[in-house]
């Protein structure tokens, strides 16, 4: 089943949309002040991102209890840049970061979005210098799935994209942790067993995802 914002996001329309604006500004206030609610305790793991972080049960996925979630559905890059705070305050062991497919739906230009991945590891390094800092590739996406989400039909610029946050990880001082070719098909596309409209992914994925990064021996 398709959390409410992932179905919400199939509505928008063809316009150019180049903005610092998140997919879905109604749903943002309302993870923020969830997030703060929340006591801070320090050095936990935690995933941050966009809908496909917010959608995993990572607790399950890793077996670890005290995973932090800290994705909001629809969000992009600008606006992760303005919540670092929350995850600064709570001095993580290590932040796995996952943005950048909701820019790429704004037609915010690759270099731009590889620069503020830049900003936000360093937002987190000068805040938490012990952090260590994961950036993950962008998911690949299948646009020949039913009901797929507009927008989001660019799949030269995820890997344009991706090849960015690759060659930016040793001036960055984060690891880049390629996960796009776990999910990809003999075509390059998201696997249509693993999505539902061919951007987010099912909980199979989650468990693929996790393993790797254990197997890689990020967690």
């Amino acid at each position: 089943m398709l959390l409410p914002f992932a179905a919400r996001a199939q509505k928008v329309t063809n316009q150019r949309i180049y903005d610092t604006i998140p997919f879905i500004p109604e749903h943002t206030p309302v993870r923020i002040a969830k997030f703060a609610k929340e006591p801070i305790v320090t050095g936990r793991v935690i995933f941050l991102g966009n809908s496909i972080t917010e959608m995993g049960d990572w607790k399950k996925a890793t077996g670890d209890t005290t995973v932090i979630n800290r994705g909001i559905g629809g969000d992009i890059t600008y606006g992760i840049l303005k919540r670092l705070k929350d995850i600064t305050d709570r001095q993580p062991s290590k932040v796995f970061l996952l943005i950048g497919i909701n820019d790429i739906g704004k037609d915010i230009p690759d270099s731009v979005i590889a620069d503020n991945d830049l900003k936000i590891v360093r937002g987190i390094q000068s805040k938490c210098p012990q952090t260590k800092i994961y950036v993950e590739s962008v998911l690949p996406v299948n646009s020949t799935i039913p009901n797929f989400p507009q927008h989001y039909d660019k799949e030269q610029h995820v890997v344009a994209l991706n090849k960015l946050l690759k060659a930016n990880a040793a001036e960055g001082g984060y690891t880049y942790v390629d996960i796009f070719h776990l999910f990809t098909d003999s075509h390059g596309r998201l696997k249509s067993e693993l999505t539902y409209e061919g951007l987010h992914v099912k909980p199979p994925a989650y468990i693929i995802w996790v393993n790797y990064l254990k197997k890689k021996g990020y967690l």
